[in-house]
């Protein structure tokens, strides 16, 4: 479980193939603190286990399942990736609940300024756009954001300076595929209620 609060940009040292996996090597500062092997990093909001740890790396192995359904298939050496620890429970949850299991990939349609505030625009897949509420939390690549608009199945999101500055989303471009988990409660409720009234 996580919170959506990115506490570091690592960089990607190499992504190699293996036997029905890939490894996966993080240059990282703040997340190596306290971690052992076993832990769970969120990885651009994925959900990755921390399979071996070096001096200031740590590595992850990654399904091919788990690169077709994210953007983890994107990233290559030198790429940036939004980093968390796992929530403790004697701390601050200063998002909301992320799991860090990707529900899909959505696409930037806009990053833009405007004004003094940064605009981005994110088309969600087809199925998902219940799940988009005016105010509501929604993780794109691991942030915890909160929705500004919905039009349909496109998302709009207003950003502040310093999460352009801390997270990878200032490195973005329009046509970006980025990894969305949609709001727990939301889809827990709508499978209680379904059950109820089926």
């Amino acid at each position: 479980m996580f919170t959506g609060i990115v506490e570091e940009k690592g960089k990607v040292l190499a992504c190699e193939e293996q036997a029905g996996s890939w490894r996966y090597r993080i240059a990282v500062e703040v997340v190596a603190s306290g971690v052992s092997l076993g832990d769970s990093i969120a990885v651009n909001g994925c959900c990755l286990t921390v399979v071996e740890i070096g001096e200031g790396v740590l590595s992850f192995d990654v399904l091919e399942e788990t690169r077709r359904l994210t953007n983890l298939r994107d990233i290559a050496v030198g790429s940036s990736v939004n980093l968390e620890r796992s929530l403790r429970f004697d701390g601050r949850v200063g998002g909301h609940f992320v799991t860090g299991h990707v529900d899909g990939t959505g696409v930037i349609k806009t990053l833009r300024p405007e004004g003094k505030d940064v605009i981005l625009e994110i088309e969600a897949p087809a199925g998902f756009e219940k799940y988009l509420v005016y105010k509501g939390c929604i993780a794109i690549d691991g942030m915890s954001l909160t929705v500004a608009k919905v039009e349909g199945r496109v998302v709009t999101i207003w950003l502040i300076p310093h999460t352009l500055e801390v997270t990878t989303i200032g490195e973005r471009a329009e046509g970006d595929a980025v990894n969305l988990e949609f709001d727990l409660i939301a889809k827990y409720t709508e499978k209680i209620v379904s059950q109820r009234d089926g």
